[in-house]
């Protein structure tokens, strides 16, 4: 049987280059992305232990550092709160990224999106264009 995790990896291993947003202490998605070839770049507002095969950098998505993302094709986040949905999609919008996360329990994502169930009773939030609460719709 599948687990979140391996459902989670396999969704995002389509994408050449990726960035984690708040990586915090569990880089084990990042690092299976990069053990498949995948350009990985974990982000943290704090230093983070990550793999030599993970990139780290120092970032907060709520003022970043557009030098991260530019090269993206997906910014992702796992279990990111509710304050930093909108923040990150900006971002992932800005250098044409998609944009999935993941939420913590019964947290509403704050932009539109799509749901995709995964194993475990996971959703994986896609972000989308043109739906209706899109400011830029």
């Amino acid at each position: 049987m599948t687990t979140a995790r391996e459902a989670l990896v396999g969704r995002l291993k389509k994408y050449d280059r990726l960035v984690e947003v708040g990586v915090g202490r569990r880089p084990d998605v990042a690092e299976a992305l990069a053990e498949r070839g995948c350009a990985v770049t974990a982000t943290d507002v704090v230093k983070r232990s990550v793999s030599d095969e993970v990139g780290f950098v120092v970032d907060d998505v709520t003022e970043p550092d557009p030098g991260i993302y530019s090269d993206a094709d997906c910014v992702y986040g796992l279990n990111l709160p509710p304050e930093l949905h909108r923040p990150a999609w900006d971002v992932a919008r800005e250098f044409d990224a998609d944009f999935l996360f993941t939420t913590l329990g019964g947290d509403q994502p704050q932009v539109p999106v799509q749901r995709e169930t995964l194993p475990e009773g996971e959703t994986l939030f896609v972000a989308m264009e043109g739906v209706p609460g899109d400011r830029r719709g």
